[in-house]
């Protein structure tokens, strides 16, 4: 289980690693679900181009499509990004119990 986490959590990382795809994410979240044409509207580069974007960004759970005849929606899906609060606060409580341990040590030098 802890290496699928770790395949996804890669992902996550992945897909917002690319300045594109955290902008386009950071629009879904900010106004909601948008046409695949309004998003690429906001950008300097080819429709096909915001779509292979989208796409990583859906290989990674971050977005979903909703399909209307000819209309592709894209929204926010956020759920994923528990996957890096986790980390990050594994991260955190590692780091607390050193400190903690570094302020006992500077306040009693003898344990």
């Amino acid at each position: 289980m802890v290496e699928r986490e770790s395949d996804s959590l890669s992902e996550v990382f992945k897909a917002v690693s690319d300045p594109t795809r955290r902008a386009l994410l950071t629009i879904l979240v900010q106004e909601g679900p948008l046409r695949v044409t309004d998003l690429a509207s906001r950008f300097d580069m080819s429709l096909n181009a915001i779509s292979k974007h989208i796409r990583v960004l859906e290989t990674a759970g971050l977005v979903s499509r909703e399909t209307r005849w000819r209309e592709h929606l894209i929204a926010a899906e956020l759920e994923r990004t528990r996957l890096i609060d986790a980390w990050f606060r594994q991260l955190r409580s590692a780091w607390e119990l050193r400190l903690n341990r570094l302020q006992e040590v500077l306040e009693d030098p003898e344990t």
